[in-house]
């Protein structure tokens, strides 16, 4: 979330919008454009395979499972210390000693059964597979309150989110005290006389925020910057670093993202206290960007919760180089792509240059998923309906799956439509971002508006999204050779839920404009 300062935020989207030469082509949503079957009413789970938690830590799971409740659980070899809510899916209690234990869930209700593996590795590395969840920040700006953070997760549940495994509940800036906001109730003391960050009037009890969120299962972020003020000049973390992480594990969060934000003035060699909030003159070192990152890294890990950590820098000092070793298990490798919501393609290749630093534990992220109602970048303004096309929303979505990136949304979940479930909520599509291997998808240029993105599956399958640019449907071929293999090969439409046959040397069909075929190809 770059949003620097306002001054500085409101002229750089100013050009923005001056420099822009494409424009999102907008239409209505169809009934034909609704790709994914609803689901049957029979159990399915689905989730990760792997899941990473830290010995001797509070631990929370959710069982991601799609079918009609009440569904009753179990878990085979559940080790001790932890406990399951047969009719939940909750599994909650302490995570146990250190290495590596072999699940066997199983779901059923009055019209089926179904079973999964899930392996919990007690260990030093969390998030093995890419975060998901909801951000408030690109629907709710600095109008977000505890009451709209709640309903939020009540929505995450209600509209089968959870079931596919979405679990974080995560606030953006604003929910601390600023010195100026246009809202008195975000006024006042950024710390009281102990120093502890003081939260605004519209969050009265963090804890008791949390408390909830867990009640059902998911996991809470919140939102910090290194420096002295967040972008949007809320309190920050400078020289208080320690103190804000022990509280909010205190608070019980499980997630942090550190925005770089007013931690730029530190680096290029301003002073801390100055009002004006400008940029430093100098260019940070490359010790001076991992410096802020590595201290709050170091702190996270020697608490007793496990606290996702989030690298918001806007890829600056090559962070993809080295956000894994300073503690981060994801990082932003661009600006904001609210920014430039017309240029998704461009940032997904751009992101896969990066592709040999993707792994379990240590993401590249390109920022949020923005579908459905997303406010306005250019103005922070309210939640309008997107006008990207629906074959743009799921090429969208299909590029974020292939490249292992975190699966964040940040839209209105109070305003989802069926289509935007639709493309948020595909188990198989969601399956491809969750493999254990982590890898990034490779890009294959087709043509001027064309390109294949194929990403190896710990299987031993592919999947490859077939996307056309262009302003026209258009026939795109993907080659075994390009794939480096050879013979019959099953082809499986992941975003139709349906097999297409098999498949001796190539597979070609048309994509539509703006859009893409997401296919799956195993050994027949």
């Amino acid at each position: 979330m770059k949003r620097s300062f306002l001054i500085i935020t409101f002229l750089w989207a100013i050009s923005l919008v001056a420099a822009s030469a494409q424009h999102i082509a907008e239409g209505p949503v169809t009934d034909s454009e609704i790709y994914t079957p609803a689901p049957k009413p029979q159990p399915r789970i689905n989730g990760p395979l792997v899941y990473g938690c830290r010995p001797g830590h509070p631990f929370l799971y959710r069982i991601p499972c799609q079918g009609e409740r009440p569904i009753q659980f179990s878990v085979k070899s559940l080790p001790s210390g932890l406990n399951l809510d047969p009719s939940t899916g909750i599994i909650t209690g302490i995570t146990p000693s250190a290495g590596e234990y072999n699940l066997i869930i199983k779901a059923a209700n009055a019209k089926g059964k179904d079973q999964r593996k899930l392996k919990i590795v007690s260990g030093d590395k969390l998030a093995l597979t890419p975060p998901m969840g909801w951000n408030h920040w690109y629907a709710h700006y600095d109008r977000i309150t505890d009451k709209m953070i709640r309903e939020a997760a009540d929505k995450m549940i209600s509209i089968g989110m959870a079931d596919v495994g979405y679990h974080y509940i995560n606030i953006d800036d604003c929910w601390a005290n600023s010195l100026k906001s246009s809202d008195s109730l975000r006024v006042g003391l950024l710390r009281d006389e102990m120093g502890n960050i003081i939260t605004n009037r519209h969050f009265p009890d963090m804890k008791g925020l949390t408390d909830y969120i867990h009640s059902l299962g998911l996991k809470a972020g919140i939102y910090s910057s290194p420096g002295p003020f967040t972008c949007t000049a809320f309190a920050g973390s400078f020289n208080h670093e320690e103190q804000d992480a022990r509280q909010f594990a205190s608070w019980g969060f499980d997630f942090l993202k550190y925005d770089w934000c007013s931690y730029g003035h530190i680096a290029g060699g301003g002073k801390a206290d100055d009002e004006d909030m400008s940029w430093g003159d100098k260019k940070p070192t490359l010790e001076a960007y991992q410096h802020p990152y590595r201290l709050m890294g170091d702190i996270l890990k020697s608490l007793d919760r496990d606290i996702v950590f989030n690298l918001c820098q806007y890829g600056m000092g090559e962070v993809w180089k080295w956000g894994g070793e300073v503690g981060g298990n994801s990082w932003r490798t661009g600006d904001d792509l609210g920014f430039e919501l017309d240029r998704i393609f461009e940032v997904a290749i751009k992101n896969t240059k990066y592709r040999q630093y993707s792994k379990p534990g240590e993401w590249n992220d390109p920022d949020y998923i923005q579908i459905g109602w997303i406010g306005n970048a250019h103005g922070m303004g309210a939640p309008k309906l997107t006008k990207m096309l629906p074959s743009m929303q799921y090429a969208y979505m299909s590029l974020w799956s292939l490249m292992a990136s975190p699966l964040i949304y940040s839209g209105d979940v109070s305003e989802l439509d069926d289509f935007t479930i639709n493309v948020l909520c595909n188990p198989e599509v969601i399956e491809v971002n969750q493999d254990v291997l982590g890898e990034c998808g490779l890009v294959i240029q087709k043509s001027d508006s064309s390109f294949i993105m194929v990403k190896n599956l710990a299987d031993g399958s592919k999947a490859v999204g077939l996307f056309n640019r262009g302003k026209n449907p258009a026939e795109v071929l993907v080659d075994w050779v390009e794939l480096g293999i050879s013979g019959k090969y099953a082809v499986r439409d992941l975003w139709h839920q349906k097999n297409l046959g098999v498949y001796k040397q190539k597979y070609k069909t048309e994509v539509p404009a703006q859009g893409v075929v997401m296919v799956k190809i195993s050994r027949k």
